[in-house]
């Protein structure tokens, strides 16, 4: 796990430069990290650095900067259609998210319907692993899917795709 990795897997999730910058700090200096988040820090459990993990790090900084769709498992395709419709890069395509909401069946199976809508857009959901019923979902160009898979693993997390 190295700070290149971090770098290189904010930058392929999205090309906010800000993200990369908060990451990094918390891999390499987490008590600056917790210093300068002051009353802001996430409801995480983060007490001290060593509660930092640069993964939350980046899913809060996805979140922020409005590039995440932040789902729980109850949701439905009604929600993620919701959701997908205010990612920039989903929004910038024109894609119709509507018929999202009508899948019937799970969330999951919502999401594999809008990750085949979005393949003749060049961009792929995928799926950053953080507890057991959120479903953060980022849209990526779907050339840098198999990379930012191999990253995760690599720095220790997982981030999947579900078609």
């Amino acid at each position: 796990m190295t700070a290149d990795d971090w770098t290189r897997l904010c930058g392929l999730l999205d090309d906010d430069p800000e993200l990369s910058g908060s990451v990094l700090r918390a891999f390499s200096d987490p008590a600056d990290h917790v210093a300068g988040q002051g009353q802001d820090l996430p409801d995480r459990g983060t007490e001290s650095a060593d509660d930092v993990d640069p993964w939350f790090v980046m899913i809060d900084g996805l979140d922020e900067s409005g590039a995440l769709a932040y789902l729980d498992g109850e949701d439905s395709g009604v929600e993620l259609a919701d959701a997908l419709a205010g990612l920039p890069r989903v929004f910038r395509t024109g894609a119709d998210t509507e018929p999202v909401a009508d899948v019937d069946g799970g969330l999951e199976d919502a999401i594999v319907r809008a990750d085949e809508m979005l393949a003749p857009h060049g961009l792929r959901l995928v799926f950053l692993a953080e507890d057991s019923d959120a479903y953060p979902l980022v849209a990526v160009p779907s050339e840098n899917v198999s990379e930012i898979v191999a990253l995760a693993e690599r720095l220790g997390h997982e981030a999947r795709t579900f078609g």
